[in-house]
């Protein structure tokens, strides 16, 4: 069989049917043409600008006596020439997967437990799930404060456990552990939504099909659940990953100053030194290795064909 015979050409659309495309697309092409091209290319040019005299941006045309002015791939140069850049890059994608990791976890028995759940109280643990939200982002982060800190019954228990086997006490507070504590428990709810919502497409005949030919539990989730329920993990994924990657506000709240990671950098260079060329650079890397990062899933993802 040739391959043009294996995968036909789809038919040519009716000059209606092209229309009617026309105007469902052109809403969201021209929504994120506004809301996300154009201010991506702004940020663009500002990664290749000076930084003004007194912070933000230097003029593009020579104004007075500045020698700053016009483009430069100065900022560029400057992230290649020191690897801490790239140990932050580094530290904060790890942060990233593990958080991604612990959601996925944690989430998948409570979207398997509403996913087969009866309607009336599948609806109710998604209200549960998503209740957190009715209450302020910085209030839920300034509650984790007080619960992780050394005066509280957590930390206490801890230490004493530690004391208890040897070793040295630690502050839970103003850590890579409360950092990571702090992104697990606000992207918890992306994870569990998109999981649940796939887990209740799943036909049951299947895992009755699997039992019928022998498969032990274990045989059933992994052979059958599991990759029906991949969609709803790259989906899930994909919102907990890529917030983290660029939350700053966890970081300096839960972690203090030690936990340096590129959202925390990017913030710093537009609001403490005010350096907006480098911030932008590093807005733009950072956009790039996600979208870089998202192509390779895509990729990997892909069914795998053979050769006619």
């Amino acid at each position: 069989m040739s391959r043009t015979e294996a995968h036909p050409e789809p038919p040519a659309l009716a000059p209606g049917e092209v229309r009617t495309r026309w105007i469902v697309s052109t809403p969201p092409i021209l929504f994120l043409s506004l809301f996300f091209l154009a201010p991506f290319l702004i940020v663009l040019l500002a990664s290749f600008q000076y930084p003004g005299e007194f912070g933000g941006l230097a003029p593009l045309l020579a104004q007075g006596d500045s020698p700053d002015h016009g483009l430069t791939w100065e900022n560029y140069q400057f992230f290649f020439s020191d690897t801490l850049f790239a140990e932050i890059f580094l530290k904060s994608f790890l942060v990233a997967a593990l958080s991604t990791l612990l959601c996925l976890v944690m989430a998948y028995p409570v979207a398997w437990l509403i996913a087969r759940s009866p309607k009336g109280r599948r609806d109710l643990l998604v209200l549960l799930v998503i209740l957190p939200f009715a209450s302020n982002f910085l209030i839920r982060v300034y509650a984790w404060m007080i619960i992780l800190g050394p005066q509280q019954a957590l930390a206490q228990g801890v230490n004493w456990v530690l004391s208890a086997l040897g070793q040295e006490p630690v502050n839970l507070l103003f850590s890579p552990f409360a950092v990571l504590v702090g992104m697990v428990y606000v992207h918890l709810p992306f994870m569990i939504l998109p999981l649940a919502t796939n887990l209740e497409k799943h036909d049951p005949l299947w895992l009755d099909a699997a039992r019928d030919l022998g498969a032990t539990s274990w045989q059933r989730f992994w052979r059958v659940t599991w990759p029906l329920s991949l969609p709803g993990v790259f989906a899930g994924s994909a919102l907990v990953f890529i917030p983290v990657l660029g939350m700053f506000a966890i970081p300096d709240i839960l972690g203090g100053t030690r936990d340096m990671l590129i959202g925390n950098l990017i913030k710093d260079q537009f609001l403490g030194v005010r350096d907006w060329p480098f911030g932008a650079t590093l807005s733009i890397l950072l956009t790039l290795a996600v979208l870089g990062l998202a192509g390779l899933a895509t990729w990997a993802g892909k069914p795998r064909r053979g050769h006619d």
